[in-house]
């Protein structure tokens, strides 16, 4: 779906665009182009198994940490869907109507677009979802810092990588974190990663208990 978008739809730069670029070109995606931007925007739902699935395994080491660190992931996952679901729906219907437009109505679609865009795009789906991930990832790591099994050096990379995304999600505003952003985004995805592999491994090796050995 990723690649699809960036190469039909030059996501996601594109989120930079304006109304009279960015609107044309999703018009033309069609019906294929919505319905992957729809299985798209459903994606950061992925945070919900997530976040119970740390609560269960690190709640008897950490149980207030990683309770509060479940509620972020919920927060993290429909402020994201929220942002995303922007493109199928309202983008979508915006991109409608300036198809057939006239100039002084595409003034107002312009400013409509523009408006949404910061509300839904920058600050619920990437200011507020960017919080609640990088709270419940510090959270997590916390709660690993607990866990005798877990090496130390995966508690502490992932807090240190997202105390840098906390930093990094004011990119909209200044673009004196924009080094930071960049640095967050490269070490997040081989953290979800670390951390996704060893909540698999703890949580099969905990279901062995002494009767069953």
């Amino acid at each position: 779906m990723f690649s699809y978008l960036a190469t039909r739809f030059q996501y996601p730069e594109v989120l930079d665009g304006n109304a009279p670029e960015v609107l044309p070109a999703l018009w033309a995606t069609g019906a294929t182009g919505r319905a992957v931007w729809a299985l798209y925007g459903v994606l950061p739902l992925v945070f919900i198994p997530a976040g119970v699935g740390a609560f269960e395994a690190l709640r008897n080491r950490a149980s207030g940490s990683t309770r509060m660190g479940m509620l972020f992931a919920f927060l993290a996952a429909f402020s994201m869907m929220l942002g995303l679901m922007r493109w199928p729906s309202v983008h979508w219907e915006l991109a409608r109507a300036w198809a057939t437009a006239a100039e002084g109505n595409r003034v107002v679609l312009a400013a409509m677009f523009d408006g949404l865009k910061r509300y839904l795009g920058n600050f619920i789906g990437e200011f507020i979802g960017e919080l609640g991930l990088s709270v419940f990832f510090v959270l997590s790591g916390v709660g690993l810092s607990r866990h005798p099994r877990c090496p130390r050096w995966l508690s502490w990379w992932g807090i240190a990588t997202r105390v840098l995304g906390l930093i990094g999600m004011w990119r909209n505003v200044t673009p004196a974190v924009d080094v930071v952003a960049a640095a967050s985004n490269y070490l997040l995805p081989a953290w979800m990663i670390g951390f996704g592999v060893w909540l698999v491994i703890t949580s099969r090796t905990e279901r062995l208990t002494p009767a069953h050995v």
